[in-house]
């Protein structure tokens, strides 16, 4: 029979450090060291009758550990638990592939995919999903984030935290804002209509038929919603929506949570609020106006009337809405605030860094 040469071994940078780090190691099993020692004695060339000489090995365990390593990597040499149990890899070598984790892949990638980071190690991408998992790591999930830069932080939260846990006895709190730029989208194509084992469908390009703005105020207390649309946003607009929830509520103290919009500060706006007295507006921070409860209610809009929806007009865009605000309020529930202002700060500060990655 023809003595065949062995196939050379190529382990990358990553792969030979994590061999050479079990060598060293004094907690994994002698087999698995010797795994270790053949295949870093096969990458540098040595031949497998003088490997197997040298280590005390006979030749065909050198050749089943070269073939192993060539198919399945350092994964293959891993020395397998009991039944059912999942190979261990050395600590080392986990905090290794955690560490790569949490750095930017330098082929232009922004985050690691669980297959591009196997193959730098030399492990299967369900190891590495499993090392990921006990780790708590989802490089391929992202949030968004804003500190306030309001230096009235504190008072702000207090203050409207307090209106949603405490509101004022004989009062009734607010939440008031505009939902602008809203289109009547009509599509170029009539739709699919959603029938058994086929989703509704319908055709990607629209037809822009103009926009509406709607003013809306949350009761925190009932959830019913007062809303009226205008053709435009400004403080104009904002002063007659004012003057409605006036004569909505004609007798009790209003207290309004509303964003930093300039619209809502203007003097004609700060004028008519001193010339009535019962209506008080509390600003929630810059860059906080996740704490006005409308938004909720705005995105609720936004999913159910509005985004599927096809609107022929401006007026079918409003009926709709108005429709949607007849039914809401006809099954009302409030929105249940929970978080202190405490927490929400203690948070806020927790999440704070010293200086942001560009």
């Amino acid at each position: 029979m023809a003595n065949h040469p062995s196939p050379p071994l190529l382990p990358t940078t990553e792969e030979r450090a994590a061999l050479e780090m079990w060598t060293r190691s004094r907690s994994l099993p002698h087999r698995q060291v010797l795994r270790a020692k053949i295949v870093l004695l096969a990458a540098d060339g040595v031949a497998s009758d003088v490997i197997a000489e040298r280590l005390g090995c006979n030749r065909l365990t050198v050749r089943r550990w070269r073939r192993r390593f060539s198919e399945a990597r350092v994964e293959g040499l891993e020395e397998a638990g009991g039944r059912g149990q999942k190979p261990q890899l050395p600590r080392d070598f986990i905090n290794r592939v955690v560490a790569a984790t949490m750095e930017v892949p330098k082929d232009g990638s922004t985050h690691w995919s669980a297959r591009q980071l196997g193959a730098r190690f030399g492990i299967s991408h369900s190891t590495v999903l499993r090392v990921w998992k006990d780790h708590g790591l989802q490089p391929h999930r992202t949030r968004s984030f804003k500190f306030s830069p309001d230096p009235d932080l504190v008072d702000k939260v207090t203050d409207i935290v307090g209106l949603y846990l405490h509101p004022p006895e004989k009062a009734v709190v607010l939440c008031v804002d505009e939902k602008s730029q809203i289109q009547a989208l009509d599509r170029t194509q009539p739709l699919l209509p959603m029938r058994p084992g086929q989703v509704e469908r319908r055709s990607h390009d629209y037809v822009r038929h103009g926009t509406t703005t709607l003013f809306a105020a949350l009761d925190i207390a009932t959830g019913e919603v007062t809303g009226r649309c205008y053709a435009r946003h400004r403080h104009e607009e904002f002063l007659r929506f004012l003057q409605r929830l006036a004569r909505v509520y004609p007798t009790q103290d209003l207290h309004l949570v509303v964003d930093n919009y300039r619209t809502h500060k203007h003097p004609v706006v700060r004028a008519w609020l001193a010339d009535n007295q019962r209506i008080h507006l509390h600003f929630t921070p810059i860059g906080g106006s996740w704490m006005n409860q409308v938004e909720t209610w705005f995105s609720i809009l936004q999913r159910r009337a509005i985004t599927r929806g096809v609107f022929r007009s401006v007026p079918a865009l409003v009926a709709a809405i108005g429709r949607f605000l007849t039914g809401w309020n006809k099954n009302s529930r409030p929105f249940s605030w929970i978080k202190p202002a405490d927490v929400i700060l203690a948070k806020a500060n927790r999440l704070r860094i010293p200086e942001s990655v560009h």
